[in-house]
């Protein structure tokens, strides 16, 4: 048998070859040397035998994916570490509210949901309806005949078959079998036990009933698995409005391992941590009205952004900023014109590696074009075709050109513009509206040469000194000299332009916030753009194209009027826009990407106190801080009192006053006796030379002086002894007592 396999798997020239071997073996015997033989080739047999082989000895899919251990129980499934138990539905109310199934899929368990759906022909169900409606009709009948009072519920029960027999027939609905199974997940049984006591309690609110399938864990388990397999068949009879409340309308998760906490999702109460580094660009657009807290919100990203090690400079109409400047150590530059900071508007910035010198001269030319048409309000053609030119030639009268080694020289002012314009035919309109910029009030801020450099961590430029008139120069001046800084060294920053509406009045100005936003994303820039005007900003081509070029997209709280028109670029539901009207301060949508939920704005206290822009906390904090000031100067001025009363005695201690010893007494005329008066006891010091008695008017008799003077130490104790009087007619003195050994 073996050998009629083997000639069965050879190939055709061997089978004929096989009868002239067998007829002739001496002849085969004779040749094994000579000729080759074809491989021995296997049988069908043994290469199924074979594949099998290989096949158990190798690893496939089921081994990564099949768990190491399957226990199955009556109330639950264990595998591996996790406890696993199935729910299902039974029972529906009588209406469905739109998105329950919502609370329960947000829900902090783990848990599959798994909903199996079968449409079932409406032929055969409008049969089951009519014979439903004879028998509800037939009850109702027998009831009305025994004089029962009329029954609401098979009323009901009659106008709902009704109505679904009508709209099954005009095709406005189809019945669908409806299976819903709920699988959790627990390390523990406990934990396993009480959220399935929780998921039970929460779908029984809504007045839907669930049990356990108890005994058949297995196939519950299997019936929520990705294999639209429904091995229980537990199912209930809906109809389309019904099962389309079933749709999860689940908010996006924006959570991810880095970045910074933007807020709180308000549809399942998760926090948004959110990079905005990691979308396609880092711009961001901020809309909302007047108080709703943009900049609060705009404030804290840069706060927290600031921590993570971003560069933050911030352009401020109205010093919001500067509090939380001061707050980080920040730099803080009023630019104004009594400001000693300027920034000269020909400087050149340094080229990157994929730049010439002509590249960079011919940028430099085009962004002072769009500052003098700001200046002198706009120019006509030929104006601007002579101004193009006189740019150049100004460059060139410091020997600037395209070659970079010329732009180490020191770049020309607008005064030396001026005087090439002077010289050129056409330009005595410019001449004439560029005087107040060069030798009029608003000489100094544009006509001198920049003397300040941008440093690192945040960075503050505040025009609320300036005219209305001169902010959308100052803030184009202001964004031509960060975007040059920008482009010497390229680091993660964050560019914010308050009060956009400013730049977005003149197109010269839009088209440069429009390129600033086109090319930020190659510089590592995030440019963020907050407006409250918000139809002004959209109605405008430039606008329009700064939020398309924009991942991120924040509105806040807005106003009747705006919200149509946001509606209309964003593409918001009802339920959205009524959201933006509704909403507190500090709450509104948060769009990333493709993602958008709406969102709360959280901050800590110590952030809060920091950013606020309320003016009653405001209030609050300078009258606080005035009463702290007032406490530590009056616990300054009592310590110093103190300080004062304690070092009194202490300096008298120290530094005990000179005592001159007693004068020598002497004899005196009889007068009547002297009242002793009590001296005060004072520290004595040693002995010193008797001084000679002040001359008296008392006879001269040769007093009586004892020799041996008092010691010290019973004076200090005791005090100064009190004189005796002496008698009429004595001339002696009492003697003092003698020291004791």
């Amino acid at each position: 048998m073996a050998e009629q396999e083997k000639q069965i798997g050879a190939p055709p020239a061997q089978l004929q070859q096989a009868p002239q071997a067998q007829a002739d073996p001496p002849q085969a015997q004779a040749a094994p040397a000579v000729e080759d033989k074809p491989p021995a080739t296997m049988s069908r047999g043994e290469a199924r035998k074979t594949e099998k082989a290989i096949e158990k000895s190798s690893a496939s899919v089921l081994d990564f994916i099949a768990p190491a251990s399957f226990q199955v129980t009556p109330n639950y499934l264990q595998i591996n570490d996790l406890f696993v138990k199935t729910l299902f539905v039974y029972s529906y109310p009588r209406f469905l509210n739109t998105n329950w199934l919502s609370p329960v899929i947000n829900y902090d368990i783990s848990m599959d949901v798994g909903m199996h759906m079968a449409p079932l022909e409406s032929n055969m169900f409008l049969d089951k309806l009519k014979k439903q409606a004879g028998r509800l009709e037939s009850s109702r009948q027998i009831e009305q005949e025994k004089g029962m009072v009329r029954n609401p519920q098979l009323d009901t029960a009659i106008a709902d078959v009704d109505q679904l027999r009508e709209d099954l027939t005009a095709g406005q609905q189809r019945i669908f079998k409806v299976g819903m199974y709920f699988t959790i997940y627990a390390k523990k049984q406990d934990e396993l036990k009480q959220a399935s006591d929780q998921l039970t309690s929460l779908l029984g609110g809504l007045l839907i009933y669930t049990k356990q399938s108890i005994f058949q864990m297995d196939q519950g388990f299997h019936t929520t698995l990705p294999l639209g397999e429904d091995e229980l068949g537990i199912s209930k009879n809906l109809d389309t409005n019904s099962l389309s409340t079933t749709f999860p309308f689940v908010s996006a998760e924006l959570t991810s391992n880095k970045g910074i906490l933007y807020g709180i999702n308000r549809h399942n109460n998760s926090l948004i941590l959110f990079d905005r580094f990691d979308l396609e660009n880092a711009n961001e657009v901020v809309f909302a009205k007047s108080g709703a807290g943009k900049s609060y919100t705009v404030k804290l990203e840069a706060l927290r952004y600031l921590m993570l090690g971003t560069d933050v400079i911030v352009i401020d109409p109205e010093n919001e900023y500067q509090a939380l400047c001061e707050a980080v150590g920040g730099s803080f530059f009023d630019f104004s014109l009594n400001s000693e900071k300027r920034i000269n508007p020909f400087d050149l910035p340094k080229g990157t590696g994929d730049e010439d010198g002509g590249t960079i001269i011919r940028t430099a030319v085009t962004d002072i074009k769009g500052l003098v048409a700001l200046m002198v309000g706009g120019v006509t053609p030929e104006e601007d075709a002579v101004l193009d030119k006189a740019i150049y030639d100004t460059y060139a009268l410091r020997d600037i050109t395209e070659d970079v080694a010329t732009h180490q020289n020191p770049p020309p002012l607008l005064s030396d513009l001026q005087g090439v314009l002077q010289n050129m035919t056409g330009a005595e309109s410019l001449v004439r509206r560029l005087t107040k910029y060069t030798e009029g009030t608003f000489a100094g801020l544009f006509n001198k040469p920049t003397n300040f450099e941008l440093e690192r961590g945040f960075i503050v430029f505040s025009i609320r000194n300036l005219e209305e008139a001169l902010r959308p120069l100052a803030m184009y001046l202001i964004l031509n000299y960060i975007w040059a800084q920008i482009r010497r060294q390229m680091r993660q920053r964050i560019l914010v332009v308050d009060e956009a509406w400013i730049l977005m009045q003149y197109p010269d100005s839009a088209k440069y916030l429009y390129s600033l936003a086109k090319r930020a994303r190659k510089y590592f820039l995030g440019l963020t753009i907050i407006s409250q005007d918000v139809e002004d900003f959209l109605s405008s081509e430039q606008g329009r194209a700064i939020l398309n070029n924009s991942s991120l997209q924040m509105l806040l709280k807005q106003s009747p009027a705006a919200v149509e028109k946001l509606g209309q670029v964003f593409h918001l539901t009802e339920g959205e826009k009524f959201l933006l009207l509704e909403s507190d301060v500090g709450e509104g949508l948060f769009f990333a990407g493709a993602s958008h939920v709406a969102i709360k704005i959280v901050a800590s206290y110590a952030e809060d106190q920091i950013i606020t822009t309320d003016p009653r906390q405001l209030l609050e904090q300078k009258e606080q801080e005035s009463k702290e000031n007032r406490i530590e100067g009056e616990a300054i001025e009592a310590g110093a009192q103190n300080t004062e009363e304690y070092n009194a005695p202490n300096q008298s201690a120290a530094t005990p006053e000179p005592v001159t010893p007693p004068a020598p007494q002497v004899a005196s005329k009889p007068t009547p006796a002297p009242t002793a008066t009590p001296t005060t006891p004072t520290p004595v010091t040693p002995p010193a030379t008797p001084q000679p008695a002040a001359p008296s008017t008392l006879p001269a008799t040769p007093p009586v002086i004892n020799p041996t003077p008092a010691p010290a130490v019973p004076t200090q104790a005791m005090g100064t002894p009190t004189q005796t009087a002496p008698t009429a007619g004595t001339a002696s003195q009492t003697p003092p007592p003698t020291p004791q050994q």
